[in-house]
């Protein structure tokens, strides 16, 4: 297991992950620890490697630079259920700069009745960003939650949006 940290414009981002896939991915931190902290428990375990995450690296940089970026990471969902494994996959599917309701990734897997099983699994989505929680909205048009915050959530949004 290795992990990386690295400064955007937006902040610092922690990885981590090994050859068969990554395991998390941060939202922007204030700082270094705070960064390494997010990555949880498993970082302890894992060895510092910035050459295994060099291409996500780059495109996270240009992510939070406002860039057009597609994320074709290969994920571990060794740690997740069945259904956040279904909810997660469902929500990489809604493109960059656009936003779907939790109806929607329900409908997708299969489970029109789950909207809020589905905010409960996204909730628990630890491949931020990668795994697109934040372009997930309420049936209303609201916001709807997210484990980063609702202005974070924001900047997210804005940020796709200006780079399609």
């Amino acid at each position: 297991m290795s992990y990386t940290v690295f400064k955007t414009k937006k902040g610092w981002i922690g990885v981590l992950g090994t050859k068969a896939g990554l395991q998390a991915v941060t939202l922007p931190q204030t700082t270094r620890q705070q960064a390494v902290d997010a990555l949880g428990k498993r970082v302890k375990q894992a060895e510092i490697s910035t050459e295994l995450f060099k291409g996500l690296e780059r495109r996270l940089q240009d992510y939070y630079s406002g860039k057009k970026t597609t994320f074709v990471e290969t994920l571990d969902f060794s740690d997740a259920t069945t259904f956040q494994k279904h909810v997660w996959e469902a929500a990489r599917l809604i493109p960059c700069g656009e936003t779907r309701s939790y109806g929607w990734i329900a409908k997708q897997i299969g489970k029109p009745k789950a909207a809020r099983a589905v905010g409960q699994a996204l909730g628990k989505n630890p491949f931020l960003v990668i795994v697109p929680c934040h372009r997930v909205i309420a049936g209303d048009g609201t916001l709807g939650g997210f484990g980063g915050g609702l202005e974070m959530k924001r900047v997210l949004l804005e940020l796709e949006k200006a780079g399609k």
